[in-house]
């Protein structure tokens, strides 16, 4: 499937980093983000799709599946949705891939919300393992089913704020756990003090850190 998406960066990138943005938002939501890791990520361009379905709660913007305590939609849409959007997401992620020349192992994905829901459950079910997954405020769908179904295990970023209203910050260390049992080597948490549904400034900085080390940036 062929998704909007917003894009910054130079046209032959050596690297990726494909923002997933959260329920009701869209694909400018997270491109503000590429301003300051610009300069600290030479040769990156920074491209965020818009998730597949309009969300009805939230007229500019779109959603990766329906939120049945939000939107007052069944459990069975929720995850007939959600199965729908992992196929589109695992399309538009390989079309897009090959035409920025890029593989896998150049490149992150970095969600927000439900954005992090979705990286955390495509990423570990593709073959070829990306450099990283950034995941800020989300948490792992089904991860009880991450060990039986994991592929690759590429190092994982969590980052949440500890007065999250959204997302409890319990989905941190429940992701961690499921991902170290599944046989991930590297996860890593920070925790932002004070924050609640959002990203703030340290936990930027924490994520830029982690994203110049799986790619190799000196």
């Amino acid at each position: 499937m062929t998704l909007r998406h917003e894009r910054r960066g130079p046209d032959a990138p050596k690297r990726l980093v494909i923002f997933l943005h959260g329920y009701g938002a869209n694909a400018a939501d997270l491109m503000g983000l590429a301003d300051p890791l610009t300069p600290h990520m030479p040769d990156t361009a920074f491209i965020a799709p818009d998730a597949p379905e309009a969300c009805a709660g939230a007229p500019m913007g779109y959603q990766w599946f329906p939120i049945p305590w939000i939107d007052g939609s069944s459990e069975e849409e929720a995850m007939a949705g959600m199965d729908r959007a992992v196929d589109d997401l695992n399309d538009w992620l390989a079309t897009t891939m090959e035409a920025e020349g890029v593989t896998a192992a150049q490149t992150v994905l970095f969600g927000f919300s439900q954005g992090t829901m979705m990286a955390l459950h495509v990423g570990p079910r593709r073959a070829d393992a990306f450099a990283g997954i950034v995941g800020f405020s989300g948490r792992m769908l089904k991860p009880e089913d991450l060990s039986e179904e994991v592929v690759s295990r590429p190092p994982v970023l969590l980052v949440h704020g500890d007065s999250d209203e959204v997302v409890p910050i319990q989905s941190l260390p429940e992701a961690a756990e499921a991902m170290e049992a599944a046989g991930f080597e590297r996860v890593y948490a920070h925790v932002m003090k004070g924050t609640g549904h959002g990203i703030a400034p340290d936990g930027l900085q924490v994520a830029l850190a982690f994203l110049r080390d799986v790619f190799g940036i000196e």
